[in-house]
């Protein structure tokens, strides 16, 4: 600013000189960002994407997975660059129900989405997604779902015994007005005219792969070379890495990749444990992740872990992806007439959480999540184990109307034992 006063002649002639500096420079007083105006000044400014934020731990610019339960156990949402993996639940019931709700979020915060699939046509997914819930409806849709059961209000609010008072409070946390992260019905199906006015690419393998290409041994799979072809395509040509830069607003790439690793991809590592080309799958999740972290999108995968008899494979599998989170289903086991889990569909697993920009990756401190697929919602659960003391073995506190079912000792510290949850 001395060198601009130096340089006028007059009073007159500064004040001037300082206004034209103060509106062609940005100083470090001034907020940056999409003026109200809406004039095309130029000055640095803080690309604003829709259905996006940053972080408030690192400032990585993060999106919703479609179930802000989840958001909330990875840290607020799913970082863009990274890869989401699902381990599929034995009759893969309730997987494809979060790939849904991942697109579905894409849909309705006008993200461009990339759906592949080697068992049915992407079309017919998007067909299949579910409704979102109005912010003004969320929460009643929430609360009708939630507590429709008639059971005393005893019941609902939470106790906790005077020796556990010290424990972290396990709060319920029901839907908000906000415009990210949304709640989505399971019974209904996204309406039609949000799908046309979408921007989707898909991926169908039996019409991608011909029978005539030739591919070297020892490399990856037809099916998985089709598809980095297909989204390197995708991802250069419509300006997600910066090379073409978008037309249009600045937007974001979701990508849904549907039963990966399955038979149907041309992969045999879910046949033996013993197979000739083991390293196609790794290959190909290290050359996905090289393009996710170069461009504006994020990746969410299920895959049938428990048809891979190599353990092997497993791990290398869960290396190679940034978040793992395993659903475990009561259907045809054990826990399915078990009294203790009467309440639930299954157990979800989080095996792994991103620590980015680090070798090693980071273990939730959550632990004993289950899941239930309600009326409308799939809701998510923290149930509490209680050590009972005077007693050897671990057991679980049951709320009062299973009290009838199991029978538990008596012991002078519980007198009334509750179940604690946490309902997400």
């Amino acid at each position: 600013m001395a060198a601009v006063a130096s340089c006028g002649s007059g009073a007159g002639s500064t004040g001037s000189a300082v206004a034209t500096a103060s509106k062609s420079n940005v100083t470090s007083f001034q907020k940056r960002g999409p003026r109200a105006s809406g004039t095309n000044d130029s000055g640095p400014r803080l690309v604003s994407i829709a259905g996006t934020r940053p972080s408030v731990r690192n400032g990585q610019l993060l999106v919703s997975t479609g179930l802000p339960a989840l958001d909330q156990l990875l840290g607020g949402g799913l970082a863009i660059g990274t890869v989401l993996l699902i381990e599929e639940d034995k009759y893969n019931i309730y997987s494809p129900l979060l790939f849904k709700c991942f697109l579905a979020e894409g849909i309705v915060n006008g993200h461009t989405l990339l759906v592949a699939s080697a068992k049915e046509d992407p079309a017919n997914i998007l067909q299949e997604l579910p409704a979102p819930l109005l912010d003004d409806n969320s929460k009643k849709e929430f609360d009708e779902d939630v507590y429709n059961h008639k059971t005393p209000e005893s019941n609902i609010k939470m106790k906790i015994a005077w020796r556990y008072q010290l424990l972290p409070k396990m709060e319920q946390i029901g839907p908000v007005s906000s415009r990210f992260g949304h709640y989505y019905d399971a019974s209904k199906r996204i309406p039609q005219e949000l799908i046309e006015a979408s921007n989707w690419h898909g991926f169908f393998l039996p019409e991608k792969i011909s029978s005539t290409l030739k591919v070297e041994p020892c490399s990856l799979t037809p099916g998985y070379i089709k598809l980095l072809q297909f989204i390197q395509n995708i991802i250069s040509e419509e300006g997600f890495d910066g090379s073409n830069p978008q037309k249009k607003q600045r937007n974001v790439l979701r990508i849904g990749i549907q039963n990966l690793g399955s038979p149907l991809w041309g992969d045999d590592i879910c046949c033996a444990e013993n197979v000739s080309n083991s390293h196609s799958l790794t290959k190909f999740l290290y050359v996905l992740r090289g393009l996710l972290r170069t461009s504006l999108s994020a990746c969410i995968i299920t895959m049938p872990t428990h048809l891979i008899q190599n353990k092997a494979i497993i791990a290398r599998v869960t290396n190679l992806s940034d978040i793992v989170i395993g659903l475990e289903s009561f259907i045809g086991s054990e826990r399915e007439t078990n009294p203790l889990y009467k309440d639930y569909h299954g157990l979800i697993h989080i095996r792994q959480i991103p620590r980015l920009n680090n070798l090693i990756c980071d273990e939730s401190d959550v632990k004993d999540l289950a899941f239930k697929l309600k009326r409308k919602l799939f809701t998510i659960e923290c149930i509490t184990k209680l050590r009972s003391y005077g007693l050897r073995s671990q057991k679980y506190f049951l709320s009062r109307h299973s009290q009838r079912k199991c029978s538990v000792k008596k012991n002078p510290y519980f007198k009334e034992p509750h179940t604690l949850k946490k309902i997400y």
